[in-house]
């Protein structure tokens, strides 16, 4: 056998060492997740993170944050500045140690900061390197500084512009389109979303966001500070939900020299909704810290309920779920190591945060039901309904797994299948209607492509008891369909991914409003009951054109008014223009065409970028209260295409 290592095409000059920010450039997606929308807006998450450790050690009560005219950012803080001396070991200004070499920073130092945010440490060097350009700003000890790099490296020493009477740190950066290939453009709500997160998660401190990018309108700009912290956070994520008690349950302290803050309170919706954070980082994987509140409320609220008597009567006993029906609830821990597992690298591993966190929950909860006893007394009723409405689903969850897929068999009978056995390879497309069902079902290539009609629109799980929930034939089609296998009585709503028969899900509904309602209550199922599902990055929505316009011979599609009248105007006069108003309104060829073809088509990815958004939107959208949903229409509205 040949010794591939004597191959003149293999040698040590062949092994790449990549150091530093060199690696950064080189593999980006190790360091900010991606290369599109989420890693470009990490950037800015890393740069604001390096401001909140100077709020969090004090030194720090006002950021700014600015997308300017070009889509760069600048981010500037009031807090002590970035070092500017000489860095003895590395033999540069300390300010130029920080921004080009990875793993620098002082909250590798106990001294500087005990606890700092940013997942990995890679902090504002990460963006540098990622940067076509940067220019770091120091206000220090009545001093003004300067550097400026591009990709990373600096283009001239640390200098001194002059005097200021300014305290603090600028960072204006532009990301490097040769990194960022798909994306530039950065989304004003979904900055605001996080720097409103953080100013919760901070109280005290104010974060200010501005948009510069609207030309010939007012500047867009939102100021966020928040001086209850969790209990205004608990206020925001349920302003439209119906509360049960009288205010929000909260406590924070300090155990076991972890600072521990919890807020929470019972709704009358169906649903469990917790979020956890770690040094301002969302664990939505959970954790330690997530187990240390979970095993605290149950255990004070299991101790009350038995010593109340009210639940006597009941002929089973209470599990975890039943306390937390109705639930929501945050939990923030400040850990100076944290130690995160899981496949994001967002789940806490920190043993000794359990006990911190279930000892603060005990003590918070102990002393509120024996101050509110009526409010004690609605949420054990509260956990009562619960309980009962379990064993009801368990019945209705045990139907559903009875005709879950078992080796290939007891598939829903309007379920068209495809011939291909590897999941990787397949896709099912929920499709609203028989009559456009019939059309997808001719036009899909059978091999790869599923149809699954769906008969009109699908229970808003929002509003439904979870035993309503199963026992829907619609939704137990699609758990059929799609063969994953629900969770256990003690965990219900875990879903095991192992059986899944396509690795695409595809929402394809008609381009109006019936259409978008329809889509929304499928999204809503599945953030609620298959969420696992889409944090995996298999449930999609299919874009189906508006127009089709014609003239003579030639024909062409359009997916909004813009392409349609760019379109009209490259025709010229005599187009004539087709509005689709349905699936139903396309033969099959022209559907495979422009919607189902892979080569032509657009999918969009469901992805969930903020849990607590996301829930606080879907809780707005399908649930009871109408003011927030007619607030957040009429702020929409230029986004959705209604039709007279």
């Amino acid at each position: 056998m040949k010794d591939k290592s004597s191959s003149p095409s293999y040698s040590a000059d062949s092994i790449q060492a990549l150091e530093g920010m060199e690696h950064v450039r080189k593999r980006p997606s190790m360091y900010i997740g991606d290369v599109g929308t989420r890693g470009l807006h990490h950037l800015v998450y890393e740069v604001v993170d390096n401001s909140i450790d100077e709020a969090l050690a004090g030194h720090c009560s006002k950021i700014t944050v600015t997308i300017n005219e070009d889509n760069s950012i600048s981010a500037k803080d009031d807090g002590r500045g970035i070092p500017i001396g000489m860095h003895k070991k590395e033999g540069v200004s300390a300010l130029e140690v920080v921004m080009t070499k990875i793993g620098a920073g002082g909250k590798f130092d106990k001294d500087s900061y005990k606890v700092s945010g940013g997942l990995h440490g890679v902090g504002v060097s990460c963006v540098n390197a990622l940067s076509k350009h940067l220019k770091a700003t120091v206000y220090r000890n009545g001093e003004e500084w300067e550097q400026e790099y591009e990709r990373g490296k600096a283009l001239y020493p640390v200098r001194k512009v002059g005097s200021s009477n300014d305290q603090g740190t600028l960072i204006k950066f532009t990301p490097d389109p040769t990194i960022f290939t798909q994306i530039l453009e950065y989304s004003y709500d979904t900055l605001a979303n996080r720097l409103r997160e953080l100013s919760f998660l901070n109280k005290g401190l104010t974060i200010t966001l501005t948009d510069k990018r609207v030309k010939g309108e007012k500047i867009k700009t939102d100021t966020f500070h928040s001086k209850e912290g969790l209990k205004e956070f608990i206020h925001f994520l349920d302003e439209s939900r119906e509360s049960l008690i009288n205010d929000v349950i909260s406590m924070e302290g300090e155990k076991n020299g972890i600072p521990v803050e919890v807020a929470m309170i019972y709704n009358n919706s169906y649903s469990e909704n917790l979020h956890s954070y770690v040094n301002n980082i969302n664990t939505h994987e959970g954790g330690t810290h997530l187990a240390g509140f979970r095993r605290g409320l149950t255990g004070t609220l299991k101790k009350f309920s038995d010593n109340s008597g009210l639940t006597d009567k009941l002929k089973f006993d209470i599990s975890g779920d039943d306390f937390r029906e109705g639930l929501t609830a945050i939990i923030s821990v400040k850990v100076s190591e944290p130690q995160f597992e899981g496949q994001t690298k967002t789940k806490l591993g920190n043993r000794d945060v359990t006990s911190a966190v279930s000892q603060t929950v005990s003590e918070m909860l102990e002393n509120y039901l024996e101050e509110h006893p009526n409010d004690a007394k609605i949420i054990v009723q509260k956990v009562i309904l619960a309980a009962q409405a379990r064993h009801a689903a368990k019945k209705a969850r045990e139907m559903v797994q009875r005709k879950t897929v078992m080796s290939g068999g007891g598939l829903p009978g309007k379920l068209s299948d495809c011939s291909e056995q590897d999941p990787e390879k397949c896709e099912v497309f929920l499709v609203e209607g028989d009559s456009a069902g019939g059309t997808a079902k001719q036009g899909r290539d059978r091999n790869f492509q599923a149809i699954l009609p769906l008969r009109g629109k699908i229970l808003n799980v929002e509003k439904a008891m979870q035993h309503k929930v199963f026992e829907n034939e619609e939704i137990r089609n699609i758990y059929t369909a799609l063969g994953v296998s629900i969770g256990t009585e003690e965990d219900s709503k875990a879903l095991n991914l192992e059986k899944l028969r396509y690795h695409k899900v595809v929402i394809m509904c008609d381009a109006d409003v019936d259409g978008s309602h329809i889509s929304t209550l499928i999204l809503t199922f599945f953030f609620r009951y298959m969420k696992e599902l889409v944090e995996s990055g298999h449930v999609y929505i299919a874009t189906p054109p508006l127009y089709l316009i014609k003239k003579g011979s030639k024909k062409q599609y359009a997916w909004n008014d813009k392409e349609r009248d760019k379109i009209m105007d490259d025709f010229g006069t005599g187009s004539n223009v087709q509005r689709y108003k349905g699936l139903g309104e396309m033969n099959a060829e022209q559907l495979w065409d422009t919607t189902m073809n892979p080569e032509f088509r657009t999918l969009r990815k469901v992805t969930i970028d903020s849990g607590s958004e996301a829930d606080r939107v879907f809780s707005m959208l399908m649930g009871d209260e109408v003011p927030p949903r007619r607030d957040f229409i009429e702020k929409n509205a230029v986004y959705a295409n209604i039709d007279a």
